[in-house]
């Protein structure tokens, strides 16, 4: 059923964080036709006022203002202050209001939504765009980054099911495939599929550049380089916030790369070219189940 099916609209759209994530959600339901205005929240007057003049918004307000009217509030911050954005959120909050949010980490959020919102925690559903860009900004910001790619809804037990609906309804506007995941498990998932590959290229960036002819390796690069580095370019504050948030799954994730490394090292070392020529071939049949889309509604194969 479509949300026009549904009669679903927003009356008033705040957006806290007016970048790549949360412009591209007001974007995308403006494009929608499913909300009659946006107010953009933010600490720098200047990219409010650059968001306002690209569309992105209707106009600026304070956290006071859009606690107060919004029905509908899109956090989409760096994960390490989503504490404080909660708190000033919560005293103005009126009860109609939910909250949602595009942050890549889940239970430091939620920890930070139960102990700066208390009981209103349950007007706050959480959610997980798994989309993006290395590009940031409100000119970055575009209305079709949501479509046919996957959100993960990471419901609360204090959620009411007509708030999750909304929610829902929301993300389906944008044009998104919805996925709902245990806040936990969401963490551990992305720590593997997105932490861990964006600290990889940010670690060979910085150890290309290290070499002591870097300049001639950098100049030789091609696309092999690019597209593995590619990443790296994200933002430093909102990565720093990634990895600290996910620390213990992120150390997890690290812990077995670092046994597979050694087990490649001493293959290479010992000559053992059965090992390297394995581990070569099923890593590329999973990389092409995966682009092929077999490895979903059970019908992944392991070719170990």
């Amino acid at each position: 059923m479509t949300t026009e099916q549904t009669g679903f609209r927003i009356g008033t759209l705040a957006i806290v964080g007016v970048g790549l994530i949360g412009g591209s959600f007001a974007l995308a339901l403006k494009k929608a036709g499913v909300v009659n205005e946006v107010i953009g929240v933010g600490r720098r007057p200047a990219t409010l006022e650059h968001a306002q003049a690209l569309g992105v918004i209707d106009r600026a307000a304070s956290f006071e203002e859009a606690a107060g009217c919004a029905d509908l509030i899109m956090i989409s911050a760096p994960v390490g202050a989503f504490e404080a954005i909660f708190a000033a959120l919560a005293p103005n909050l009126n009860p109609r209001a939910r909250i949602t949010d595009g942050g890549s980490t889940k239970g430091n959020v939620v920890a930070a939504a139960r102990r700066a919102l208390g009981t209103k925690v349950a007007q706050f559903i959480p959610a997980h765009p798994v989309a993006g860009s290395h590009e940031s900004g409100p000119q970055a910001a575009r209305a079709d980054l949501y479509l046919n790619r996957q959100v993960v809804i990471c419901p609360l037990a204090e959620n009411q099911s007509n708030d999750v609906s909304y929610v829902r309804d929301a993300w389906l506007a944008c044009g998104a495939d919805l996925k709902t995941l245990d806040v936990t498990v969401h963490d551990e998932v992305l720590a593997s599929i997105s932490h861990l590959p964006h600290w990889l290229a940010s670690l060979y960036v910085a150890h290309v550049a290290k070499q002591s002819n870097a300049p001639t390796c950098l100049a030789m690069a091609g696309a092999g380089f690019g597209d593995f580095s590619r990443i790296a370019q994200g933002s430093e504050e909102m990565w720093r916030d990634i990895f600290a948030a996910n620390r213990e799954a992120m150390l997890r994730q690290i812990s077995d790369l670092h046994t597979l490394l050694n087990q490649a090292e001493l293959a290479l070392r010992t000559d053992n070219m059965a090992w390297i020529e394995n581990m070569l071939s099923e890593s590329a049949q999973i990389r092409r189940q995966w682009g092929e889309g077999v490895f979903s509604e059970g019908k992944w194969h392991d070719p170990a």
